[in-house]
Parts: C-alpha cells; sequence; structure tokens
C-alpha cells in the first residue's frame, strides 16, 4: 500500500500535497464478495438515491425470506410482477433476470473464478449482462475486488477531482483522461480514490488560485 501511495504522490508535489491532506487511501479486497449479490445491488441502485434503492434492494432481498445470499435460480423463477411489486423498473427486472440466467450459465464467474482474472476480462465478461456497464464493473473492480490499477475515465468525481487538484476549468474528455492516466500505472486505483477525495478535502492556497 504505501509503495502504491509513494509511486502515486512523486508524480507531482500537487499530488503529494492532496494526499497529506485526504483520508489515506485504504480500499481492500471484500473476500466475501459474490459477484451475482454485488451486481443485482448495483442494477437496484442505477438512478436512484440511496435511500430510495436501499428500500427497494431491501424487498427484493425479503422475497427470500432470511437468506444471507441471493439465489440465482430461484430469481430466475421469481415471476416479474413481484419484482415490479418492489418497486424495480420493467428495465431492472429484465436486467436482474439476464444477471440470474447468465450466473446460472457460467458468463458471471463464481468468486473464487472471479479472483483470478485479469481486470479487462471481468470487464468483458460482466458487461455481456444486460444494464451493466463498464463503470458498475470498475466500481466492483475497486470497491469489491480491490484492484489496484483500475482508472475510470467516465467517472465525473473522479475527473472533477483531477480538475480541482490540477487547477483545470475544464474537465478532461475520457480519451484525454485515459492518456493522462498512464502515468500513474499501475496504481491508479490509488489516482482515483485521491481524486474523490479532492472533493471532500481544503484547497490549497495555490489550487484555489488557480482553479478559482
Amino acid at each position: 500500500m504505501k509503495k502504491a501511495i509513494d509511486h502515486v504522490a512523486k508524480s507531482d508535489p500537487r499530488f503529494a500535497a492532496l494526499i497529506k491532506r485526504a483520508r489515506r487511501f485504504d480500499l481492500v479486497a471484500n473476500k466475501l464478495v459474490r459477484p451475482f449479490d454485488a451486481l443485482a445491488e448495483s442494477i437496484a441502485y442505477q438512478q436512484l438515491s440511496g435511500k430510495a434503492a436501499a428500500t427497494i434492494f431491501g424487498r427484493v432481498r425479503a422475497l427470500y425470506g432470511k437468506r444471507k445470499w441471493l439465489d440465482p435460480e430461484l430469481v430466475l423463477k421469481t415471476p416479474d410482477e413481484k419484482l415490479r411489486a418492489c418497486g424495480l423498473s420493467r428495465s431492472k427486472t429484465a436486467a436482474l433476470k439476464d444477471l440470474a440466467a447468465k450466473t446460472l450459465d457460467g458468463t458471471v464467474p463464481a468468486r473464487r473464478e472471479l479472483l483470478r482474472m485479469a481486470d479487462e476480462e471481468i470487464i468483458e465478461r460482466l458487461t455481456s449482462v444486460r444494464g451493466i456497464g463498464r463503470w458498475t464493473v470498475e466500481m466492483l473492480l475497486l470497491f469489491e475486488l480491490g484492484r489496484l490499477d483500475v482508472w475510470p475515465v467516465a467517472d465525473y468525481g473522479v475527473q472533477k477531482g483531477f480538475a480541482k487538484t490540477f487547477g483545470r476549468r475544464k474537465l478532461p474528455t475520457t480519451k484525454q483522461f485515459a492518456r493522462i492516466g498512464e502515468k500513474w500505472r499501475p496504481y491508479r486505483s490509488v489516482a482515483a480514490w485521491y481524486f474523490w477525495r479532492a472533493l471532500d478535502a481544503p484547497k490549497t492556497a495555490e489550487t484555489k488560485s488557480r482553479f478559482d
């Protein structure tokens, strides 16, 4: 962890200053992550506030009693009307059913297989599921698998944090951001983390004068 943080800090004095004043990078792999459950929750949360999504997903889970984990076979057998009654939209219901089907046929890997796979291989497999885009999988890689070289170029918060840190008035395009991120490889997750934190951290005098 220290090696990764030092690598990013040495890239620019302004980045080093951000690291000193922000919460320390602390992402670690979740050893209990189950791809089906994590992605099902992501589907429920899409385009909703956290509170509303949590309520809806709680209703979905309640359909299956006190099970610790969702069972894709049971989800697939659940009538659409029951899932819709929980608050899922028609498109989210279809996405959840597709996720269940692709989990059962092996397209969505089990946890053990997932841990052995490369990032891009995971992205390719999981984005074949209806309603699951690259950003959703990148968040899984970052926050559930603790992968250190994920660079979510389309994430507004990361782009905004970059602009704030380096005094940019305009946000980079995704192509520009992909090139910029190369300087932090193989620890681009650390860079992304601190750019998120930059939105919470106070501005330095230099950054404030350049950005405002």
